[in-house]
């Protein structure tokens, strides 16, 4: 895990935020990094760095989401870091075909957004998940296959998201604009 502590502090340390919301946010996060050798594991009680992923179809014209059984909303697929990963992008790709059953994802390098939230996850105990997401885009014609991690998956139109999906629709904005 050393290897993705490494890679988070390069990445966040390089990466240029959007908004000065999401630089205040990266700057958190290098905060946190820079005080905590543990900050990517999952054991980390007091808050641990998490990968996720907004995966668009070839088209870019609907984003796939998981109905998330612990927070029971419409999310972008993704999750904890796992000792084997050896960067965010790459923890955020194996969560995305985890939970897609999609191979052949392409993964943006750089983040996408970032986001801290509050909740109690695989540690039985509140704790807070700092979010890096990426842009992922699915194979022409890719077929979904929900996983256990999800109580459903679903393509929606970019036009017509789910109410109440947390931050996806500003991660759907900042992707169209990165795709041009």
């Amino acid at each position: 895990m050393r290897q993705l502590h490494l890679d988070a502090t390069s990445l966040l340390g390089g990466w240029s935020a959007p908004d000065p919301e999401q630089d205040a946010l990266r700057h958190a996060y290098l905060g946190f990094l820079a005080v905590r050798e543990d900050a990517c594991l999952r054991s980390c009680v007091p808050g641990h760095l998490t990968a996720s992923a907004l995966v668009l179809d070839e088209a870019r014209e609907r984003v796939l989401l998981t109905l998330h059984p612990r927070v029971g909303r419409w999310l972008q697929l993704g999750g904890h870091c796992e000792p084997a990963d050896g960067t965010l992008a790459a923890a955020a790709l194996r969560e995305a075909t985890e939970e897609s059953g999609i191979e052949g994802l392409r993964i943006e390098p750089s983040p996408l957004h970032l986001e801290v939230h509050p909740i109690t996850c695989s540690l039985g105990v509140p704790t807070r998940h700092f979010d890096v997401r990426f842009l992922v885009v699915a194979p022409a014609g890719a077929r979904e296959v929900r996983s256990d991690e999800s109580l459903d998956l679903r393509w929606w139109p970019l036009s017509d998201l789910p109410e109440d999906t947390d931050s996806v629709p500003r991660m759907v904005e900042l992707a169209l604009a990165r795709t041009g």
